[in-house]
């Protein structure tokens, strides 16, 4: 049986291994190029849609652990995912963008910090 800290930090590792996954798609490409390529785009919003998903388990399981790391953004990333998941067709493909080239950098330096 697992403990609850091997459970956080086994979702706190695939959550890193998404966000990079993430950054990695997007490598070479404007944003222009992102928008107009759907395999690439469809497969950055699956990784943010992972993120969120298990953003939220930590939230539900563990939440010291996210109280004690506020430097997470565990909520913002449970939004995402909810925003995401319930609203897939009228997703606005800049904000996609903005969150890989930007928020997710800064995820994973927040969760390399754990």
């Amino acid at each position: 049986m697992t403990t609850q800290q091997e459970r956080t930090s086994l979702h706190v590792d695939l959550m890193c291994q998404a966000a990079r996954q993430a950054i990695e798609y997007v490598s070479g490409m404007d944003q222009i190029a992102f928008v107009q390529d759907p395999k690439t785009l469809d497969a950055v919003i699956m990784k943010l849609l992972v993120i969120g998903e298990l953003a939220s388990k930590v939230l539900e399981e563990d939440a010291p652990f996210t109280k004690a790391n506020p430097d997470v953004p565990w909520l913002k990333m449970k939004g995402m995912r909810n925003r995401m998941a319930h609203g897939y067709f009228e997703l606005d493909h800049e904000v996609v963008w903005d969150t890989v080239k930007n928020a997710v950098p800064e995820l994973i330096e927040a969760l390399d910090k754990l």
